[in-house]
């Protein structure tokens, strides 16, 4: 007997992807596989396996990627200080083009001929999904079924969910619900209330970040150790990259930092408003910064400022895997191996103020800066540099 052919679905158990469960089965003559990726999201591993098997999956894949996540692709992001349109820190598109390689790699193993996600047609998502889809298995189908199928309501899907038993949220019956990802980086909240821009966000909306009105009113302290431009250590102990971020999650959301609320450029063509919550990431990227300032040469900085925002572009229209990311990538790692040390911040109330920065590099030098000390820097050659400078000023 010929077997079934399958289809790899991207599956959270919650309602959409149950119905895109369901409705893939409806029309195509295919077993459908569930994979879940645990990439630091709220998850419920219970609800996935009951909703799947409910709707008869016998094959259902729970794989925990959250040090992967953060090491291969959080990190490598952050040592290039990566900021799309100057406010997001590319919190929701780092984790797809990890997610489409995991699910490509399930897809081989059953030897499925179709991957599908649930993203819909109006967002930059399905973009990630499917080239980083592309880049590991470029002769797998794509099955999009916002983009093809005749659900196109919130009230349709609750119709069709209510036809095949499919359960429904009550939080889900009434009006639209916002649009929420998140993961070990960030959380991202979008739709509803926030599709008016002139519309503030209502404090309810923020779910790892206390507002900065309500933060302590003492300060916090903390000490992030970088060894070859990762961070390794928080407060002096070496945790795993997952861990690290979450404890400084937890730090930085205790005392209002990471917020950002923008409306943004999507790569498909349309501008969307969302509040972003990045509190661990916040930290890095300030810790990041400071360590490089003290390690690093004015040329290798300025070179990576320079290319940043190419680079956070490409993050964000979901070319992770491509030549010129690749490119970029090893322009920005270039002297990493430099970049060591540790940095103290104090948080307050939503503010990071840089305390201290310790390193062995001798990349800053007491001597030259000093105000005491004169020997070791030639100040005949100061006016020679103005002079030529003056020339190059009509030229």
């Amino acid at each position: 007997m010929k077997s079934k052919k399958k289809i790899v679905l991207a599956y959270s158990g919650g309602l959409d992807t149950s119905i895109i469960l369901k409705w893939l089965q409806e029309n195509y003559d295919a077993e459908v596989i569930c994979y879940t990726a645990d990439v630091g999201q709220e998850i419920d591993r219970k609800k996935i396996i009951k909703n799947a098997k409910r709707l008869g999956v016998k094959n259902i894949i729970i794989e925990n990627l959250k040090d992967v996540f953060v090491k291969d692709y959080v990190f490598p992001m952050l040592r290039g200080h990566a900021i799309y349109e100057g406010v997001y820190l590319l919190g929701t598109s780092i984790a797809r083009p990890l997610i489409a390689k995991r699910q490509i790699a399930a897809a081989k193993k059953f030897g499925a001929y179709a991957v599908s996600h649930g993203s819909t047609g109006k967002g930059n998502d399905q973009v990630r999904f499917e080239l980083g889809y592309h880049y590991f298995g470029p002769k797998v189908k794509i099955i999009a079924p916002w983009r093809i199928w005749k659900l196109n309501s919130r009230t349709d899907l609750i119709k069709y969910a209510k036809k095949n038993n499919i359960p429904i949220p009550t939080d889900k019956k009434g009006a639209p619900p916002f649009s929420i990802d998140d993961n070990l980086y960030h959380t991202s909240t979008e739709g509803k209330v926030l599709e008016n821009p002139k519309n503030s966000a209502p404090e309810f909306l923020f779910q790892r970040t206390v507002s900065p009105e309500k933060a302590p009113n003492k300060a916090s302290f903390v000490t992030i150790g970088f060894k070859n431009g990762d961070p390794i250590t928080v407060n002096g102990k070496k945790l795993s990259p997952g861990n690290l971020l979450e404890k400084l999650n937890d730090i930085a959301g205790k005392n209002g930092i990471g917020r950002a609320d923008l409306v943004e450029n999507r790569f498909i063509g349309i501008k969307s408003r969302g509040v972003y919550e990045t509190p661990g990431g916040t930290l890095l990227m300030s810790a990041h910064r400071a360590i490089e300032s003290v390690t690093l040469d004015k040329e290798t900085m300025h070179k990576k400022d320079e290319i940043m925002p190419k680079y956070a572009e490409l993050i964000y229209n979901g070319y992770w895997y491509s030549k010129a990311r690749f490119k970029l990538q090893k322009i920005v790692d270039l002297k990493k191996n430099k970049v060591n040390g540790s940095v103290k911040l104090k948080l307050y109330k939503g503010n990071i103020t840089i305390m201290s920065r310790k390193t062995k590099s001798n990349a800053y030098s007491m001597k030259k800066v000093s105000f005491e000390e004169n020997k070791t820097f030639n100040k005949s050659n100061v006016e020679r540099f103005i002079n030529f400078h003056k020339k190059k000023l009509r030229s």
